[in-house]
């Protein structure tokens, strides 16, 4: 016999006994002791009280009462047992009724009493001895021991998922958290408990409850909150220098997966708190679905998130261009998984290549066409300013006017903040990019054209939140240039997700302007990075000041002001109206370019006089 069977029998028989245990208390009570007791009942009083528990017995087993895992018993499993033993009483007075309706049997008698007294005993001792059970089975030595050494976490979140991730911590032994209590913005639950644990108060109670209980870990457990408080509590919970983790937002977890499988550690993107962008997915599909869609630097940070969201509106055929084939592969082999029945290309190529893009333009001929094929590195685009020119200014030249020699509907230039005002050689490449844009869309035949201008994003290559992660690693120092020095931000999906919405608005020659939010101080950044990571600022891992590069500017600018800013129907996508310039006078002003490539100096220079609003700077050591 099994451990199991073994475990199944030994209830059968505890349970056996405390249902004869029951009809004994019953009686006790009945006529205050068992001698007092009518010789006219006590007469077959045995074979009666075995029939009748005989009776429950068999209603527990329908009810598959050793069917289940008491040590992980809650209120439906407290409720299996009321039902079950009321459903064994029910069965036994309606046995005790038909007995007494038969002449034969009117010498059993049972009063009707002793049944309602031993079903409360039945609830009282079935249902007792399971939670006692559960109760030893969690303040076992072993158990005791093995709580001691996780750690003291609090949950920030007393509502329904925070009772998730507190039951399976408990039942399913996950993670290194042991639940010592709560927190939550609710007053009314203040000096309250649930489960057993106490609830402390709110944010303003975080840090004494932090000190006071020796907490270890929190978990936020707010999945429907907004961003913006879920950061006001990441910002408190960070200054307390314990380990956070987080819940996803709440259509993260609606798949019914593992609570606490879906916990994380909180990221830099959390702190931003940014609610996720809405998208028109009417609009989207208008222009997406159904569609030959054709990303150019498919396989980059920003590329590689736009096929990921452009595959979920299921284009008829999906093709990448990118130079560097392990992003290319990488891409390819992601996509292959997600979306089997997508139609995928990959092609190798550079945008340079104006014979080698021609070739692909015609053999796909795309609808829809989103070019992200850049360089942006701005330190080293100032080292090597004619090969900036080269791929951002002529590689869009080529994407442009192949779009509307080829008949692509919609073409959405990825352009960034730092072609506002720009101070170095990247940014005035990608604002010639966007004259180019706007130009050419005046003598376009068949190809709408737009850009869409964004800051920094969070993670991506070349991005300052890898190489903090480095340096961390690493021991540190952290690297910041400027204590000063600012940037805007945006995550990577969501920087895509409003450049697909953001093309679906385009008429021809818009630039459009997404919202970037408040900027944010790198060194508030790095500093937050820091503690994410478990360490103290300028204690455990030192920040050094290494002054601005060549090229950087303080201050990012979204918009130039010349330019003016009009609405769309998203909160958070705006536009900049069209500007106009004859597209053959900016060609001119371009080739005149390749004739300075050999020369950095002439480079700019000529830059400058094609480009009013660059003006390159030096700097270093933070000083201007």
């Amino acid at each position: 016999m099994t451990n199991k069977w073994i475990r199944k029998a030994m209830w059968m028989a505890a349970d056996i006994a405390v249902l004869y245990l029951s009809f004994y208390f019953a009686y006790l009570i009945k006529f205050d002791q068992i001698a007092g007791i009518p010789k006219s009942i006590t007469s077959h009083l045995v074979e009666v009280i075995s029939i009748m528990v005989g009776i429950k017995f068999l209603a527990l087993l329908i009810m598959r009462m050793y069917s289940k895992i008491w040590r992980f018993a809650g209120i439906t499993e407290l409720v299996d047992v009321v039902v079950a033993c009321g459903l064994g009483s029910a069965a036994t007075m309606a046995m005790l009724f038909l007995i007494s309706r038969q002449p034969e049997f009117n010498m059993i008698l049972v009063p009707r009493s002793i049944v309602l007294i031993a079903l409360m005993f039945d609830i009282a001792l079935v249902g007792g001895i399971r939670f006692i059970y559960r109760m030893l089975f969690h303040v076992s030595p072993k158990e005791m021991i093995r709580h001691q050494l996780k750690k003291r976490t609090l949950i920030y979140g007393a509502g329904q998922a925070g009772v998730m991730v507190l039951k399976e911590i408990n039942t399913q032994d996950r993670g290194d958290f042991s639940p010592i209590g709560f927190l939550d913005d609710d007053d009314a639950k203040y000096n309250q408990k649930l489960h057993g644990l106490p609830i402390y108060g709110g944010l303003e109670h975080l840090e004494k409850v932090v000190v006071k209980e020796r907490v270890e870990a929190i978990i936020v457990a707010m999945p429907s909150a907004s961003q913006e408080r879920i950061k006001e509590i990441l910002h408190a919970a960070k200054e307390t220098g314990v380990k956070i983790s987080i819940l996803p937002r709440v259509y993260d977890i609606l798949d019914g997966a593992v609570v606490t499988s879906k916990l994380r550690p909180v990221e830099i993107e959390d702190l931003l708190g940014r609610d996720p962008v809405k998208l028109e997915n009417d609009l989207i599909s208008g222009y997406v679905a159904g569609k030959r869609v054709m990303v150019t630097g498919g396989g980059g940070s920003i590329g590689s998130e736009l096929c990921r969201q452009l595959a979920k509106f299921k284009p008829v055929q999906l093709v990448i261009v990118e130079i560097y084939e392990n992003n290319g592969y990488d891409i390819q082999m992601e996509l292959k998984r997600s979306y089997p029945e997508l139609d995928l290309h990959v092609e190798i190529a550079s945008v340079r290549d104006r014979i080698r893009l021609e070739e692909i333009f015609t053999r796909f001929r795309p609808q829809v066409v989103f070019h992200a094929a850049a360089h942006k590195h701005v330190p080293l685009m100032e080292e090597s300013p004619a090969e900036a020119i080269k791929n951002n200014v002529f590689g869009t030249r080529n994407v442009i006017e192949l779009c509307d020699e080829t008949g692509v509907q919609k073409c959405v230039l990825i352009s960034t903040d730092k072609a506002v005002n720009p101070t170095n050689v990247m940014g005035a490449s990608k604002r010639l990019c966007e004259m180019l844009v706007q130009s050419y869309s005046k003598v376009a035949k068949h190809t709408g054209f737009s850009a869409v201008r964004f800051g920094n994003v969070l993670g991506s290559n070349g991005s300052v939140i890898p190489l903090f992660k480095r340096q961390i690693q690493a021991g540190g120092p952290v690297t910041v240039t400027h204590p000063d020095i600012i940037r805007y931000f945006m995550t990577i999906p969501e920087a895509a997700q409003l450049v697909i919405q953001a093309g679906g608005y385009a008429s021809g020659g818009e630039i459009f302007v997404l919202d970037m939010g408040e900027p944010v101080k790198i060194d508030g950044l790095a500093r937050d990075l820091i503690r994410l990571s478990g360490f103290e600022p300028d204690r455990d891992i030192q920040i050094v000041y290494t002054g601005l590069r060549p090229g950087e500017k303080l201050y990012e600018e979204l918009l130039m002001s010349e330019e003016g800013l009009g609405k769309t129907n998203s909160e958070k996508i705006f536009v900049a109206q069209p500007m106009s310039l004859p597209y053959a006078e900016l060609i001119e002003g371009i080739e005149s370019l390749a004739d300075a490539f050999h020369d950095s100096s002439a480079l700019r220079t000529a830059l400058m006089k094609i480009v009013p609003t660059y003006a390159p700077t030096e700097v270093s050591n933070g000083e201007k």
